[in-house]
């Protein structure tokens, strides 16, 4: 039954709602905070490992010892082998080809017969300045004979003289005749004077015929080619029979030359090498089509002013040939083994150099593992190898490819040297 004053309807009041659900809310709210935080955490102690890591790393790198360079440089140059003497041999008598004893690639020694020109237009010349000489010096002996008569005709002419002269003193003779005996004497004397005028003309006579006798006699001793050092035969421009002029030295020679028991290397060493080139110097010859034989010479001679157009030092190596092996006109490569002038220099792999704003530097390595970075100067860049005279003194550990991080005073973790040696500093 309902309760009095109350409809039908029913007018109860719903409880409050429950805790739980604010609860749950805080709890999930509380954990993705706790989550985050931890997450938060978890992050900033691997950026702290990772930085106390970096802090901490010793890098591990290859070192290697600066080499200290005493010895020679040994620069490698291209050359070509040249003939010791080279001779263009030219006709000097006029006429034909009679005789050819030699021919392209003969050897010959000196004074041995290469041609012989038949020359009789020569030969005839030289008989007849014979005759002539002979002629003159019939004359001079004919002007002799002149002298000796003009002498003994003024002893005659004296003695005469003095005889009338008593006699005109005592006037056993007449003054006239006196006079004339004197006139005779000095007459006589005049005729010497003369004839011994004519001795010393014949005599110049017979000199300038001798000096044309022996120029006659040379031109025929040039019909007869000889060789004028020991060599060989490398060009022949004539044979038998061909006619050839005398002193046309601006035509084509009869034969050419060339002395090979010693070969001549030109070679235009650099600026940076040219003030340690010295004659006696040693150099290595190496030819390419003989790569398992080289042969030694030295420095002979050089221009000693360089090139102003290259700045180089024409230099010549001159090279023994005793079995003709080496033949001139061949490409080689000469290695000169030239003093060092500008001090002691040191070797440094080119991968230990570091270039940037502070200039060029190593990086060294001392006995606690520690880098000190130096300033170093290059004097000589040879590719995989490196030359510098200043800021080492040889001895150094140096560090190969150091790290880009890599500080003043930084650790290193040297890695044990491999087996590849340095080149040779020396090269």
């Amino acid at each position: 039954m309902s309760e009095p004053g109350r409809t039908g309807e029913d007018t109860r009041i719903p409880p409050p709602p429950g805790k739980g659900g604010f609860v749950l809310a805080g709890l999930i709210a509380l954990g993705l905070l706790t989550y985050g935080g931890y997450g938060h955490w978890q992050r900033a102690a691997r950026a702290e490992a990772t930085r106390t890591k970096q802090m901490d790393f010793v890098p591990k790198v290859r070192t290697e010892e600066a080499k200290r360079l005493d010895g020679p440089i040994e620069l490698t140059l291209p050359g070509q082998t040249e003939p010791f003497a080279t001779a263009r041999i030219y006709a000097r008598a006029t006429g034909y080809i009679a005789e050819r004893h030699v021919d392209l690639g003969s050897r010959v020694k000196k004074g041995d017969v290469l041609l012989r020109i038949a020359a009789p237009d020569l030969d005839q010349q030289l008989a007849q300045a014979e005759a002539q000489l002979g002629q003159l010096e019939a004359q001079l002996l004919r002007a002799r004979a002149m002298v000796d008569q003009a002498k003994a005709n003024v002893n005659l002419a004296q003695a005469t003289n003095s005889r009338t002269s008593t006699l005109a003193g005592q006037g056993w003779a007449s003054k006239q005749n006196a006079d004339n005996t004197q006139a005779g004497v000095l007459s006589q004397a005049a005729n010497l004077a003369s004839a011994e005028a004519d001795v010393k003309v014949a005599q110049a006579n017979i000199k300038a015929q001798q000096a044309t006798v022996g120029r006659l006699k040379a031109l025929t001793g040039f019909e007869i080619v000889t060789a004028p050092f020991d060599g060989v035969v490398t060009t022949r421009n004539v044979d038998v029979g061909d006619l050839v002029q005398a002193d046309a030295g601006s035509g084509t020679p009869l034969l050419s030359m060339d002395r090979d028991d010693v070969l001549r290397i030109s070679v235009n060493v650099p600026q940076n090498a040219a003030v340690g080139v010295q004659p006696g110097i040693s150099a290595r010859i190496k030819v390419p089509q003989m790569p398992d034989r080289s042969f030694s010479g030295e420095v002979e001679r050089s221009s000693v002013a360089l090139l102003a157009a290259s700045r180089t030092l024409t230099t010549q190596v001159d090279v023994p040939n005793p079995d003709r092996t080496l033949r001139p006109g061949l490409y080689v490569y000469v290695t000169l083994a030239i003093p060092r002038t500008g001090g002691t220099t040191v070797a440094v792999p080119a991968e230990a150099l570091v270039f940037n704003q502070s200039g060029t530097r190593v990086a060294v390595a001392g006995a606690d593992d520690r880098v000190t970075w130096t300033e170093v100067h290059i004097a000589r860049d040879k590719g995989t190898l490196v030359e510098v005279d200043k800021g080492l003194s040889g001895g150094e550990r140096l560090v190969l490819s150091p790290p880009a991080d890599l500080k003043d005073g930084g650790r290193i973790a040297p890695q044990p040297k491999s087996d590849k040696p340095m080149q040779a500093a020396q090269r």
